[in-house]
């Protein structure tokens, strides 16, 4: 005979027990899960803290130009914090942005085309180089620290290598008299005023990848692949995720991200430096880091992204109203990523202790 478990005993009052996944769970429960909580804390503190010492931080007008300084990261944050939760990096980040906005320039300038050939062109060629460092990973199995660490090195070579050959120096030419930079200028580097306060339309682009990338993680079943994938590959694919495919979609989004700045880039000067962008990768990371991204992957969040991009506006233009030496600033930054790293790895370990 087959052994069978014995049934648990009724609950006092003769109802049966309750199902552990029917129970409700308070509201500090749900709030210690939740892995932007340790960034939001910092942000609340950040955001005193220059409210105290630097008079004009409250200024609308300030407002609008820390909301800029954090968007121009937080485009990158986001697709960054999605690929660290599936557990890779990409240090090929920052360059790409710049080889996006060379890509549009060049070829629209030299083939005289239409401002928005360039930009189609450009996005075509920056989501080839996301299937790249996600097909090689997927293929040679080398970590994606050494992959994209090629990438970063090939772009970089290449992004001086061919500006200098084609245009004869180490920048673009202008581009601002050709036709469809008007239109694209208002796509990527125009500016609204909502209530008062100026804001750069990267803010509105920011805010629409956050609440996207937030749908995909908790509605979708890619989100679910990207936990899976970051919580652990090979347990992954033996309940059937699609392990490759997801981390090919993740350098892609990374992709798209770099081509959203480089257009942003491009059509805020139209005219770009081939240097450019070397070092944005690792801000990149800290800002999701600070969001509550584990370097291990699994766990994350894009609204923590957001907050530790906003962390980063905050910082940096709250250093130049208080009239302080802009040279302390990655001081700041540094000590920032350590403190956000240990309070979300406290607040991580007091929602796993009240479960």
């Amino acid at each position: 005979m087959t052994a069978t478990a014995p049934a648990e005993a009724p609950a006092p009052g003769g109802k049966p027990p309750a199902d552990e996944r029917l129970l409700k769970t308070s509201l500090p429960r749900r709030l210690l899960g939740r892995p932007e909580l340790g960034s939001v804390v910092g942000a609340v503190a950040v955001f005193l803290f220059f409210a105290i010492v630097a008079d004009s931080f409250l200024r609308a007008s300030s407002f609008g130009t820390v909301l800029y300084a954090a968007s121009v990261i937080g485009i990158m944050a986001v697709p960054v914090a999605l690929l660290m939760i599936g557990g890779e990096f990409d240090l090929s980040a920052g360059v790409l942005v710049t080889s996006s906005a060379l890509v549009s320039s060049m070829f629209s300038y030299q083939m005289t085309a239409n401002i928005w050939v360039g930009v189609l062109v450009s996005l075509l060629v920056t989501l080839a180089v996301g299937v790249f460092n996600g097909v090689m990973l997927t293929r040679t199995k080398l970590p994606s620290f050494i992959i994209t660490l090629g990438t970063f090195l090939m772009l970089t070579g290449l992004n001086l290598g061919l500006t200098k050959l084609i245009s004869g120096t180490v920048s673009t030419k202008s581009i601002a008299d050709m036709e469809g930079f008007s239109s694209a200028k208002a796509l990527f580097a125009s500016q609204v005023t909502l209530g008062g306060v100026n804001l750069k339309v990267t803010v509105l682009w920011w805010l629409g990848l956050v609440a996207v990338a937030t749908w995909i993680l908790l509605r979708t079943r890619a989100g679910n692949w990207i936990f899976a994938v970051g919580g652990g590959t090979e347990a992954a694919r033996a309940v059937g995720v699609p392990v490759n495919k997801t981390r090919i979609g993740l350098y892609m989004g990374v992709s798209l991200g770099a081509w959203i700045s480089g257009q942003h880039l491009l059509f805020s000067f139209d005219v770009v430096q081939s240097g450019e962008g070397v070092g944005n990768e690792l801000i990149y990371i800290i800002a999701a880091v600070i969001g509550g991204c584990l370097i291990t992957g699994g766990y994350g969040s894009a609204i923590g992204s957001a907050v530790g991009a906003f962390i980063f506006g905050m910082t940096s233009k709250g250093i130049v109203y208080a009239e302080w030496d802009p040279d302390w600033f990655k001081f700041f930054l540094g000590a920032m990523l350590l403190l956000a790293t240990l309070l979300n790895a406290w607040v991580r370990k007091r929602a796993e202790a009240t479960r």
